[in-house]
């Protein structure tokens, strides 16, 4: 299975095309030049400029404030309200059960 966290390696090479690319669109470097830095065909470092400019646009855009949702999970939901209406009835059940023994008992006045 894959580390979610890029490497330290990953994250250089990323940092590296990043700057390239920023060259590029600033103009200080053609994207032949780029590629050729990168050891990719020019074809490829448009694949990657289009897939950073994607990225920085969705990470750029409009969040809501606050924290994020917590994903709903339906079976704890379910659990969670099971476990309530049992808590429910224990507490019933205990309730009658203190009843039985206070009525049990003979002679003992109940207050």
């Amino acid at each position: 299975m894959s580390d979610p966290q890029p490497s330290t390696h990953q994250h250089a090479l990323a940092r590296q095309r990043a700057q390239l690319i920023m060259q590029v669109r600033s103009g200080v470097l053609t994207a032949e030049a780029a590629a050729r830095q990168l050891n990719v065909s020019r074809k490829t470092y448009y694949k990657w400029e289009r897939r950073a400019l994607a990225a920085m646009v969705a990470a750029l855009g409009n969040r809501d404030q606050g924290r994020p949702p917590q994903p709903r999970d339906p079976e704890k939901a379910a659990l969670r309200r099971q476990m309530a209406e049992l808590q429910a009835k224990l507490v019933v059940l205990e309730q009658t059960e203190r009843l039985r023994q206070l009525l049990a008992q003979p002679g003992k006045k109940t207050p």
